[in-house]
């Protein structure tokens, strides 16, 4: 039996998937917008989901240094391609998707 953060995150991730099939004819351009901490390789394993994928990344550090925002501009397939990169990425200890 699943617990309620893992139900949570079903719902959210198929609300996400009818919304992305609502609004764009596949295939799209996306833009992910992720927060993470500025430590270890966390921009790095972020940069990595994309590798090969032709997306335009762009970095931007906070003005303490604490957090690094990036942007993630990429020509996506399908609202499942969208969900599995989300996926993907929040594995990364305090990643935050905007």
């Amino acid at each position: 039996m699943e617990n309620d953060k893992e139900k949570n995150t079903a719902e959210f991730y198929e609300r996400l998937k009818v919304e992305l099939d609502n609004s764009n004819t596949w295939p799209a351009e996306y833009l992910y917008k992720f927060i993470v901490p500025s430590v270890d390789d966390n921009v790095e394993r972020v940069e990595k989901a994309f590798d090969s994928m032709g997306a335009v990344i762009k970095t931007t550090k906070s003005k303490t240094g604490k957090f690094t925002s990036v942007s993630v501009d990429v020509t996506m397939h399908s609202a499942e391609q969208v969900i599995s990169k989300y996926k993907e990425v929040s594995t990364i200890e305090g990643i935050v998707s905007l």
